[in-house]
């Protein structure tokens, strides 16, 4: 699988996330404790913007919080954690390059 070029990585500060469109998919890159994950940008329950929730590291798992009613995912994984989703977000492996993040799509 192809990486693709994402953004530059002085564009993601830490504890934070910038939504990309790469080959069609609206992607979250995440830039959480030092990493770099990459996952659907849009909750399975109904669509709201992950970028635009709150991250968290609870347990030793590093979470994303949806925006509009709470559902939390595994960033690593992205297995839904909390009601009311239930179908888990499709991750992707993220490389640094330099100074640019690239996504395997």
């Amino acid at each position: 699988m192809p990486f693709v070029k994402a953004l530059p990585k002085s564009d993601l500060k830490d504890n934070s996330c910038k939504a990309v469109t790469l080959e069609g998919k609206r992607i979250g890159v995440f830039h959480i404790n030092g990493l770099y994950l990459a996952i659907d940008d849009l909750c399975t329950h109904d669509e709201a913007s992950l970028c635009d929730g709150g991250m968290l590291e609870h347990e030793g798992k590093l979470i994303v919080e949806c925006p509009w009613h709470g559902a939390q995912f595994d960033l690593k994984t992205g297995k839904a954690l909390t009601l009311p989703a239930v179908k888990p977000v499709k991750t992707y492996a993220v490389r640094v390059e330099g100074d640019t993040l690239e996504v395997e799509i």
